[in-house]
Parts: C-alpha cells; sequence; structure tokens
C-alpha cells in the first residue's frame, strides 16, 4: 500500500522535473538551439501545425538556425509564425531558406533570465511539494481506514521526505545549470 502512494509519488515529481527541463530548454540563450522553436505553430492549409511539420530545421553554426520549408508558398507563413511567436528573432529569407540570426544577449537580459529561470524552478518546487502533500494525505486516510499500521505510516512519511527533498535538490540542479548557460558570453 504504502509503495504505491511512493511510487505514485515518484512519477508525479519526475513528470515535474521533466516538464521543467522542457520549459527551460525552450529559453533563449543566446546560441541558436532547436528546442526554442518548439512552440511555433504554422497555419498549413488551415490545419495549425508545428514547425518542424512543414520545414527542415537545422543549426548551420552557434548563432544561426536554418528553416528549409518543403513547399515554398510556405516562406511568408513561416516567417509570419516565427514574428508572432514572441521569442524577439527576426527571420531572414532569400526565397528558398529562412536564416534566424541568434543576436547575444545584453548582460541585463542574461539577468532577467536568470531570475526567470529561479522563478520557474521555484513554480515546479511547489508542484513537487504538492504532490508530497497529496501522498502525505492518502497515508493518513490509510491509516485511518486501519490499512496500514502508524508505524508503516511514519516510515513511509520518512521515505516520503527523503524522496521529495532529493527532487528538490534535482531542481536546483536543474536551475543553477540553465543560469550557469545564461550567464556565459
Amino acid at each position: 500500500m504504502t509503495e504505491d502512494v511512493l511510487n505514485d509519488f515518484s512519477a508525479r515529481a519526475d513528470q515535474s522535473l521533466e516538464a521543467l527541463r522542457r520549459d527551460l530548454s525552450r529559453l533563449r540563450t543566446g546560441r541558436a538551439n532547436l528546442a526554442m522553436l518548439d512552440g511555433v505553430k504554422v497555419d498549413y492549409y488551415g490545419q495549425v501545425t508545428p514547425l518542424n511539420g512543414v520545414a527542415a530545421l537545422s543549426v548551420a553554426d552557434p548563432r544561426l538556425i536554418v528553416i528549409k520549408p518543403w513547399d515554398k508558398s510556405m516562406l511568408q507563413l513561416i516567417e509570419r509564425a516565427i514574428l508572432e511567436s514572441g521569442l524577439g528573432i527576426n527571420p531572414q529569407s532569400d526565397g528558398q531558406v529562412i536564416r534566424l540570426p541568434i543576436p547575444p544577449l545584453t548582460e541585463e537580459r542574461r539577468r532577467d533570465m536568470t531570475r526567470q529561470v529561479r522563478a520557474k524552478g521555484e513554480e515546479f518546487k511547489v508542484a513537487i511539494r504538492n504532490a508530497r502533500r497529496d501522498a502525505k494525505d492518502m497515508l493518513e486516510d490509510l491509516e485511518k481506514e486501519k490499512e496500514i499500521s502508524e508505524d508503516e505510516r511514519k516510515r513511509a512519511l520518512d521515505k516520503l521526505q527523503s524522496l521529495t527533498d532529493d527532487r528538490v535538490a534535482k531542481v536546483d540542479v536543474v536551475v543553477s545549470s540553465k543560469e550557469e548557460e545564461l550567464m556565459q558570453v
């Protein structure tokens, strides 16, 4: 019984950790990264499609992403989607491909982004703590229903706390590595 509750908590905490990694990979760091285009959607003949569904994406050099549409008529739609995405990058088209030059970040923008990263990390720590609270409530309910003993509940709560501390430490590691990446010039 207690193992099921702990496994459920671990799964939820790990999902939160993966979501944090995914969210942070979309942040612009001054280097070309295809993950920052994950949220860009293009209207492809009435169907909203991810950018990688209508074009080949590649990183030409550390500060340049090249987008080669499979259908040349999509060039303007792709450019508009990139401009409307809020990435702060101006696409440059030559009629065949779209180039996205990634400008270097200013010191002020780097500091602002590290604040955003810390806030995102706190948000995910709260999600992990909420999962811990839910697991704790489930353990207390199991004890009230006499499905587990008080000693089993206490052992499970200790284990739950150590799992929580482990996941929160992992969030701190992910956040600090992203901050380090942002502050590199």
